[in-house]
């Protein structure tokens, strides 16, 4: 792709984000670009966490179960999302207009954008703590350093993503190995043995396990469209997305619940399958690489998540996103050395049931596009936000009143079902509405 200078903008291709309008086609990027930041993304250290809390209260097989088929179900829902994008070049926010109108999309953009602020804070605090815990570092200096490195790289924009996503999966890879394989001479249990581990907990159930694979990329995976929508086309788009759901995810989740099944975890049912404690005390050069890895896959995760972020309200506000990613950086990273950030996590993950509704609305809406296209929606589109809210009500109900159910499933079938029933087919077309490039007043 060559250095050319955008009609519009008079910024450089290489240099432009696209935050307001689709992304051209000569803009686009290849397929190993656009699937190495997605695939840099859910192969991380805190997904080896969770994978290790599935398998302790599930087994080994039920938990592995667990984790595909949350996996599956990322992979249609983000699939979907993932396939239009790549057609239209749009962004998350660009594309939920089609579905909650033009004005109506400041809202969900509005709300996932500061989700996701919320995340980045909590990777910078887990950099501090994980780096104190396992190598003795200051807390606050890790989470300095961290926060600083993850909002550059943001800065630089879906290029860094990608470059950090082709440096952090062999560093997972790798590493997760020499831990499993340190794992087996301590903990004296074959990887064959591991297929009878029957966990030791009880608190969560194969609904609930299912409901924690799906949460944790319920944000992020609605904003599928500010990945691939670089792509060169919808195929592009949903190869990308396949190379994280199941794959990426899968084998994060899955080392996790290895480490526990062979004994590697000293505290399973609080720390899961986080395996950088086995890597400690085996020499310097280990060491050195587990401090890179520390912050490459931590990094990867932040720093998508301020993408995310920045992008969203770049969209809704009119300000630049490269602007808008340092003082959200800022911002995060503010709220990380608070230690506000720790109660983040169980916070986040009820977002399980109020996150899911929203991508429901919009994959039926994509798919009604595709094969009747119509114009954006103007002001406020009343059926979206009645099958958000259904969707949110109802999955709620399952989390309190039926603990074993998978809320995010329950979330998407009824947004989904009541959207359908709200939006009969299309016998007049709403009348077009242009998209601000900048604030757009709520009254």
């Amino acid at each position: 792709m060559t250095d050319s200078v955008d009609q519009h903008t008079g910024r450089t291709e290489l240099s432009e984000e696209y935050e307001h309008t689709p992304v051209p086609p000569s803009a686009r990027r290849g397929l190993l670009s656009v699937s190495a930041v997605w695939f840099g993304f859910p192969m991380n250290l805190g997904n080896a966490v969770f994978g290790g809390v599935i398998v302790y209260n599930l087994g080994f097989v039920r938990g592995l179960a667990a984790i595909l088929i949350g996996n599956l179900v990322l992979f249609g829902y983000v699939g979907v999302l993932s396939h239009a994008a790549a057609r239209t070049g749009e962004n998350f926010s660009l594309q939920a207009a089609g579905a909650f109108g033009a004005r109506g999309r400041v809202i969900a953009a509005a709300f996932l954008a500061t989700v996701v602020i919320g995340w980045f804070s909590f990777q910078i605090g887990l950099t501090g703590t994980t780096l104190h815990q396992t190598l003795g570092w200051s807390t606050w200096t890790g989470a300095v350093v961290g926060g600083v490195a993850y909002t550059a790289v943001t800065v630089v924009g879906i290029r860094a993503l990608s470059l950090l996503g082709l440096v952090a999966v062999p560093l997972f890879v790798v590493l997760s190995g020499v831990a499993i394989g340190f794992g087996l001479q301590d903990g004296g249990t074959s990887l064959g043995g591991a297929l009878s581990y029957g966990g030791g907990g009880h608190a969560l159930s194969f609904g609930g396990a299912v409901g924690i694979v799906i949460a944790g990329f319920a944000d992020s995976g609605t904003m599928t469209a500010d990945f691939t929508r670089w792509a060169k086309d919808g195929r592009s788009g949903v190869i990308a997305t396949l190379c994280a759901f199941p794959f990426a995810n899968g084998v994060a989740f899955g080392v996790g619940g290895i480490v526990v099944a062979i004994g590697g975890a000293v505290n399973p049912g609080v720390d899961g399958g986080g395996f950088l404690g086995l890597l400690a005390g085996h020499g310097p050069l280990l060491t050195a690489f587990a401090v890179l890895f520390v912050f490459a896959n931590l990094g990867s995760v932040a720093s998508h998540c301020l993408y995310n972020a920045a992008v969203g309200w770049s969209s809704i506000t009119g300000v630049r996103m490269r602007p808008l990613a340092v003082a959200l950086g800022l911002l995060g990273l503010l709220a990380a050395l608070t230690g506000v950030w720790s109660s983040f996590l169980d916070w986040l993950n009820l977002l399980g049931v109020f996150v899911p509704p929203i991508g429901a609305v919009l994959v039926v809406d994509q798919i009604r596009r595709r094969r009747s296209p119509a114009p954006v929606p103007a002001g406020y589109r009343t059926a979206a936000f009645a099958a958000w809210a259904a969707g949110a009500a109802l999955a709620g109900a399952a989390h309190w009143l039926a603990p074993g159910a998978a809320d995010a499933v329950v979330g998407i079938a009824v947004a989904a079902a009541v959207f359908v029933l709200l939006t009969p087919r299309r016998a007049q077309a709403p009348e077009p509405a242009a998209l601000p490039s900048a604030s757009v007043p709520l009254g």
